[in-house]
């Protein structure tokens, strides 16, 4: 009579312990795309809320009286404007605030390249104001850049003028030395002379610093602001 085989194979060592590894991996690989995930809700969370603090202080400072100053007086410590681009959502604004660092970036804000050319300021005669923000994290201002296509409009806020450009070209992918996307003339947007141009930055792919990307516009028109703020048909569109 036949004598039954019960209970498992004896495994080896060497697969056990690469079975061990195995596991080690995978839950170490969860445990960081978990910690990633979070991270990058957290700066979301802290530069959202840092950001819309500065906003509203700014806002409030356009209530009070206008000193009659040239309009770079009231470049604060709470941001020059707000950049509005409907393409990236009806209601989407961001603070614009001067700088690229990382120290401005992380506020969760949009930042006007200082180097290595000094942007132009939206009430300048000519020049390019050129802008940067991030892709994912701390507030990922940018994230939807890639939704942005030749037509589209793009409005800067100030304090008394409402500063309507119009897309003409975009580069999906750029190196990040490829530094003449900021420059006064940018030619890769096809711009032969000076004019009133703006430029938008950031990073590519998503999750990555490895490329940069850019939007470029120029100028059509810039109107005042009435005491309602009322947004110029580009922002009420839809």
């Amino acid at each position: 009579m036949s004598r039954a085989v019960s209970g498992r194979r004896h495994r080896p060592p060497w697969a056990v312990a690469l079975g061990f590894l195995g596991e080690s991996l995978v839950t170490a690989g969860v445990l960081v795309g978990l910690f990633t995930a979070y991270s990058l809700w957290w700066t979301d969370v802290l530069a959202d809320r840092r950001s819309g603090h500065q906003a509203a202080q700014l806002r409030h400072t356009w209530t009070g009286p206008d000193s009659g100053e040239a309009a770079p007086a009231y470049l604060g410590a709470d941001g020059l404007g707000f950049l509005h681009v409907p393409a990236m959502g009806r209601d989407y604004q961001v603070l614009i605030k001067l700088g690229t660092t990382p120290d401005v970036l992380n506020q969760g804000v949009a930042g006007v390249y200082r180097e290595p050319y000094a942007s132009a300021m939206p009430w300048d005669p000519v020049g390019n104001f050129a802008l940067a923000a991030h892709r994912d994290g701390h507030g990922a201002k940018f994230h939807d850049l890639d939704a942005v296509a030749k037509g589209d409009a793009v409005v800067v806020e100030t304090r008394d003028r409402w500063y309507v450009y119009r897309v003409d070209a975009t580069l999906p992918q750029t190196t990040k030395e490829d530094v003449g996307v900021v420059a006064p003339v940018p030619a890769e947007a096809g711009y032969t002379a000076p004019g009133r141009y703006i430029t938008l930055t950031t990073c590519t792919p998503v999750l990555t610093s490895r490329y940069r990307m850019a939007v470029w516009g120029s100028l059509v028109r810039v109107d005042p602001v009435d005491a309602r703020r009322t947004p110029p048909p580009e922002l009420r569109a839809g």
